[in-house]
């Protein structure tokens, strides 16, 4: 059901729908990109201001993460429809290798 065949029969139509797609999609991958560099100039502020290092690895880190999901979710297209189950396997993995790296620090640690 999700990969439905989008042809009318008429070809204006269906170039008039990919142009109009194809423009789309380039206009949220140049948003997401220069926020990513945004996010990118920030964390290097962060750092060349000489901030603590407890307020700049996280801030790091956080701001990592976010451009992480930004590049699977326009530059993998992981937002289009069809890859549900794929962002599903994704998502668990990473739930299950936090899981596994707090198990293991909090054998060691405590």
């Amino acid at each position: 059901m999700a990969n439905q065949n989008l042809n009318s029969g008429n070809p204006k139509v269906n170039l008039a729908y990919r142009l109009r797609k194809s423009k789309e999609e380039m206009r949220y991958q140049i948003i997401s990109f220069s926020m990513m560099l945004f996010l990118t100039f920030i964390a290097f502020g962060a750092v060349g201001v000489g901030f603590s290092g407890w307020f700049t690895v996280p801030l790091i880190m956080l701001l990592a993460s976010v451009q992480v999901i930004f590049q699977l979710f326009y530059f993998m297209h992981m937002s289009h429809k069809g890859h549900e189950a794929p962002t599903i396997f994704l998502f668990t993995g990473l739930l299950i290798g936090l899981i596994t790296i707090w198990a293991f620090m909090k054998i060691v640690w405590w």
